[in-house]
């Protein structure tokens, strides 16, 4: 079995805090991934969405597409809506061979709103889990049938947040309804890595390796703080860094005896005046691929 090595450019400029790397040109973040050994980027807000455009850049550096976020607004609409909204999107992704379709629903989020808490993030009650579920797999099913699968992205700050809310989606939805497993992400949340793991297996499409600072979160907790002032505080950092707590070398193991194959890839949001992207970069990318070999599990370009 293989993976690919990618990162999200999150570390070099943060879209929904522009105070974070916005002077960065995307060029210094390309050039930085790719000399720190990744195959592959996800997208983000300063790359431009003109598929040939973007094919050119990233073959300048030798990268891949890996996929990028989406903005979902289910809740709030009809599937026939959110085709369109994805349409854009998703004819990029196919243009550049982009093997997934990352989706967050973000109706009601908080990821993006530093002055409210994330103790006031939007809330899915568990009898409206199963109508959320019917949408969401209509469009999935959709999405497969374009070519370009969804992973749904568990993410602070939205209705999908905990273990729990995880398990009710995936009880709610179909199989292609795929899970993006987001290690820092679940840990912040108070779920279990290994746990969500073992039961989703079959799910797990796409993978996200960010680390957590324990002595942050228990400050952001206890001052009740907003995600982007976790962001900021430096409630997140990458695989390899002693401050973090999640266990990547479990995770490869994990990845390995599920069989898993597709990107694993670094996204950990940090501020760059404190955390150098390529240093971070280089240090994620290496403890990821330290731990993976360790697994036995093949790296491929």
């Amino acid at each position: 079995m293989a993976v690919q090595l990618g990162i999200a450019p999150i570390g070099w400029s943060n879209d929904d805090l522009p105070e974070l790397g916005g002077q960065i040109p995307l060029e210094q973040c390309l050039a930085e991934a790719a000399l720190a050994g990744y195959a592959g980027v996800e997208k983000g807000g300063k790359f431009p969405t003109d598929p040939k455009a973007l094919g050119r850049l990233l073959a300048r550096y030798g990268l891949r597409l890996v996929t990028g976020w989406f903005s979902g607004q289910l809740l709030a609409g009809g599937v026939e809506a959110e085709k369109e909204r994805a349409r854009p999107q998703l004819d990029l992704f196919r243009a550049l061979g982009v093997r997934v379709f990352v989706y967050a629903e973000t109706t009601g989020t908080v990821q993006n709103r530093r002055e409210i808490p994330l103790s006031r993030r939007p809330r899915l009650s568990p009898g409206d889990f199963a109508a959320y579920g019917a949408k969401l797999t209509a469009l999935a099913d959709w999405l497969a049938a374009e070519g370009c699968p969804m992973t749904f992205h568990h993410h602070m700050g939205t209705v999908i947040e905990t273990e729990e809310e995880i398990d009710r989606l995936m009880e709610t939805t179909g199989p292609s309804v795929g899970l993006l497993l987001d290690t820092g992400h679940l840990t912040f949340a108070g779920g279990s890595v290994e746990r969500t793991i073992r039961r989703w297996a079959d799910r797990i499409n796409h993978v996200h390796c960010k680390n957590v600072r324990p002595a942050v979160l228990a400050d952001l907790r206890a001052a009740d703080g907003s995600f982007l002032d976790g962001v900021v505080a430096g409630v997140f950092t990458v695989p390899g860094d002693p401050e973090g707590c999640v266990d990547f070398d479990g995770l490869a193991r994990l990845l390995g005896e599920i069989g898993y194959r597709g990107w694993v890839v670094v996204e950990a949001e940090q501020d760059p005046q404190r955390a150098n992207p390529f240093e971070m970069a280089a240090l994620g990318f290496h403890a990821l691929q330290t731990a993976l070999r360790r697994a036995g599990i093949a790296i491929e370009r």
